[in-house]
C-alpha cells in the first residue's frame, strides 16, 4: 500500500512546487489582464476572419476550435518549465534522491494545464457567447470535463517532449511553439482534420488534442452520447499512451544520466 501512495505523494510535494511557481509568475490581475486577455484577443481574431466569409457555422467552428486550443498552448508551458530544474542546478539534486524522475516531472509543471483549463473554459463560455456559440445548461459540465481531458491528455504530449529537451535547454521555445503550432495547424483546430493529406491525418489520430476537441464539437452540434464517448475515449487513450512514453523515457534519462554524471547545470 505504501508504494502505491508514494507516488502520489510525490506528485503532492512536486505540484506544491508548482503552484508556488506558478505564484511567482503571476498575480491574478497579470494572469487576468494579461494572460487571459491576450488567448481571448486570439479567439476573438480568428472567429473575426470567419465572419469574413459569411458563414455562421465557419464562425463557430473557429471560436470552438481556438477556444480549446488555449489550454494546449498553455499545456505545452511544460516544456520550458522542466528544462528550468536543470538551469537551477537542481537536476543533480534530483538525481541523487530515490524518487521517480517522472512522477517529479509529472507533478511539477500541474500549474499549466489547470490554468489552461480555465482559460479554455472562460473563452468558451464567457466570450462563445458574444461571438455566436451558445450552450445549454445540460452541456455546460460535459463541456468543462471535456476540456480538461483536453488539458491533461496534452500535457502529456509536453511532458514527453520535456524529456527530449531536458539535454538542450537552448530549444525549449522553439520546441513548445513548434509542438502547439503544429497541433493548431492539423488538429482540427482551424480546418477540419480530413483538409489534410493522409499521412498528416495520421500524425493528428496519435494526438489526444484532435479527438478531444471532436468530443467537444460533438456536444456543440447535439450528437449522440456514443459519438462523444467515443472520442473522448480515444483522447484519453492517445493520453494515456504519451503519458506512458514521457514516463518511460524520463526512467531511461535517469538511468542514463546517472551513470554518466551528465546532469550538470546548463544554462
Amino acid at each position: 500500500m505504501t508504494k502505491l501512495l508514494q507516488p502520489l505523494r510525490i506528485v503532492r510535494y512536486s505540484a506544491a512546487n508548482a503552484l508556488a511557481d506558478f505564484r511567482a509568475s503571476y498575480t491574478w490581475y497579470s494572469w487576468t489582464f494579461g494572460w487571459l486577455g491576450r488567448m481571448l484577443a486570439q479567439v476573438t481574431f480568428f472567429a473575426l476572419l470567419g465572419r469574413l466569409t459569411g458563414s455562421d457555422a465557419q464562425v463557430r467552428f473557429l471560436v470552438i476550435g481556438n477556444a480549446v486550443m488555449t489550454c494546449a498552448v498553455e499545456a505545452m508551458n511544460v516544456i520550458a518549465t522542466s528544462t528550468r530544474e536543470r538551469r537551477s542546478g537542481t537536476l543533480a539534486l534530483l538525481a541523487a534522491a530515490p524518487a521517480d524522475f517522472g512522477w517529479v516531472f509529472l507533478g511539477r509543471s500541474l500549474e499549466w494545464p489547470i490554468s489552461g483549463a480555465a482559460t479554455s473554459l472562460v473563452s468558451l463560455f464567457a466570450l462563445g457567447p458574444l461571438l455566436g456559440v451558445s450552450w445549454t445548461a445540460a452541456q455546460v459540465p460535459v463541456v468543462a470535463l471535456l476540456v480538461l481531458l483536453a488539458s491533461f491528455t496534452t500535457y502529456s504530449v509536453g511532458l514527453f517532449l520535456s524529456v527530449l529537451v531536458i539535454g538542450a535547454p537552448g530549444v525549449r521555445n522553439i520546441v513548445s511553439n513548434t509542438a502547439y503550432l503544429s497541433m493548431m495547424a492539423i488538429c482540427g483546430v482551424q480546418v477540419p482534420v480530413g483538409f489534410w493529406p493522409s499521412w498528416l491525418q495520421a500524425v493528428a489520430a496519435v494526438l489526444p488534442l484532435t479527438h478531444a476537441l471532436a468530443a467537444v464539437r460533438a456536444v456543440a452540434a447535439g450528437e449522440s452520447a456514443a459519438s462523444v464517448t467515443l472520442a473522448a475515449s480515444a483522447a484519453a487513450v492517445c493520453g494515456a499512451g504519451w503519458l506512458l512514453a514521457a514516463m518511460t523515457a524520463f526512467r531511461f534519462m535517469a538511468r542514463r544520466g546517472r551513470g554518466r554524471g551528465a546532469f550538470e547545470f546548463s544554462a
